[in-house]
């Protein structure tokens, strides 16, 4: 199944020259997720050819602004567009009182249904799933309620064993009875149990989002086994002690929560304006985890 991930923000605080606020689009399977909605994020959508139109669930980590202001201008030009699908919005508390209020205040009427679900940000959860993923939060370590998010494929199918297909010359209706549980009986009629036929499901592939976030053991264990985990990265190393009073992580501390959660991939994002380059904080995670990679806008990750 075709599983990415494409940064549409990667700065922090506030907009900075080539850096937007937070926001990441999932693609699984074509079910399309929006993570965080900083402002500028619709304009992201439009200049990386991606549908705002064809985005299923938005979710949005924690209410400072830069992860949560583009959300009112997305949702009143979903409205302008045409939407008549459903949409659903997960955030922390506070989040559906201030939407209703902005709308109000504008006098914006929306002609699709906004379903708005606040999530308990002090435990883990699975808050949606459809045919192809689930969406589970767990507790970060903000300076307000935050969560993160793991996006995780649902359940993979068994596929056919090599060789398989070839040997019996089987057609597409009589696969899928098979992958549904069904044995075969050959031309000789020989019965063939599911068992042999199907080879073993993979492991799930899942993306862990952690931002913001300081530094705690708790979110390896929350995002353990990640093929590809996000970790905010607002400072470079030597600035610890600011990153414990404004909540946020180094570049290390980055590195070493993808290294406790035996993730397969690092992504760093939300980087403090003061850089005008990365390559630092780059090296300084590369260290200690050395699959790690910088969160560039517009550019498609795999998972």
């Amino acid at each position: 199944m075709n599983f990415t991930v494409t940064p549409l923000g990667s700065g922090a605080a506030a907009p900075a020259l080539g850096r937007h606020c937070s926001g990441q689009l999932v693609n699984i399977g074509g079910c399309r997720l929006l993570i965080d909605c900083g402002e500028g994020t619709q304009e992201q959508l439009r200049r990386y050819h991606q549908r705002m139109q064809a985005i299923e669930a938005i979710f949005i980590s924690h209410l400072h602004g830069d992860h949560v202001f583009g959300l009112p201008g997305l949702l009143s030009s979903m409205h302008l567009f045409g939407r008549k699908e459903p949409l659903d919005v997960f955030s922390p508390p506070g989040l559906a009182d201030a939407v209703r209020l902005f709308f109000a205040a504008s006098a914006t009427t929306l002609q699709y249904e906004l379903r708005m679900h606040e999530v308990d940000t002090e435990a883990e959860q699975t808050v949606f799933e459809n045919a192809k993923c689930r969406v589970r939060t767990f507790p970060l370590y903000h300076s307000v309620p935050t969560v993160g998010y793991v996006v995780s494929e649902s359940d993979p199918q068994p596929g056919l064993r090599v060789g398989v297909r070839e040997q019996f010359g089987l057609a597409a209706d009589q696969i899928e009875s098979i992958k549904r549980g069904a044995d075969y009986t050959d031309s000789q009629g020989t019965v063939h149990p599911n068992a042999e036929l199907l080879a073993p499901p993979r492991k799930a592939k899942s993306y862990a989002y952690c931002c913001d976030t300081a530094y705690n053991e708790a979110i390896a264990r929350a995002a353990a086994g990640a093929d590809l985990i996000c970790v905010e990265s607002t400072f470079a190393n030597g600035m610890e002690q600011l990153a414990a009073e404004l909540r946020h992580c180094t570049a290390a501390q980055a590195a070493t929560i993808a290294a406790e959660a035996d993730a397969k991939q690092l992504m760093l994002t939300h980087f403090s304006a003061r850089y005008k380059s990365l390559d630092e904080l780059l090296q300084q995670a590369q260290t200690l985890f050395p699959n790690t990679l910088l969160a560039e806008e517009g550019k498609t990750v795999a998972v």
